[in-house]
C-alpha cells in the first residue's frame, strides 16, 4: 500500500471547483465521461464510466471532500481527500489519496495527474 499527495492549481474559484467535483453534470462535462454523484455523505458514486467508483464519506462546501474508493477485496480502506484552499490564481487543491494497492498506484497516480486534474484545468482555462 502506497500513499500519494500532490497539489494542484485550478484557474477557478473553490467553491466552482467544489461544484465541478460534486455536480454530476459538470463531472460530465469535464470529464468526458458519464458519472454518477449524489454530493451526501454514504452515497455511492461513480466517474470516468465506471473506472472510478467509492462512497463518499464527507463534504465541506467549497472546501473538502472525502471518498472511499473501492479496490478489489481491498481490506485496508482507500482513503481520497480533496482540500481546496483560495490562492491567487484562483484554487490550489491539495489531494491525499491513502492505501492505494502497489499494483494499481501508477496508474493511479498517473491518471490523476493526467487525466483527473489535467481534465479540470482544461475545462477553466
Amino acid at each position: 500500500m502506497k500513499d500519494f499527495k500532490k497539489y494542484f492549481n485550478i484557474n477557478a474559484t473553490p467553491d466552482e471547483v467544489y461544484n465541478a467535483l460534486t455536480n454530476e453534470a459538470t463531472i460530465q462535462l469535464w470529464s468526458g465521461e458519464k458519472a454518477n454523484m449524489i454530493p451526501e455523505e454514504n452515497t455511492e458514486f461513480s466517474m470516468f464510466d465506471g473506472a472510478i467508483s467509492g462512497i463518499n464519506l464527507e463534504f465541506i462546501k467549497g472546501k473538502k471532500i472525502v471518498q472511499r474508493w473501492y479496490f478489489d477485496d481491498q481490506e485496508e480502506p482507500s482513503i481520497v481527500s480533496i482540500i481546496l484552499h483560495s490562492a491567487k490564481a484562483g484554487t490550489s487543491v491539495e489531494l491525499r489519496h491513502t492505501n492505494i494497492p502497489d499494483e494499481y498506484y501508477e496508474n493511479i497516480t498517473e491518471g490523476w495527474v493526467e487525466n483527473y486534474f489535467a481534465a479540470l484545468a482544461e475545462f477553466y482555462e
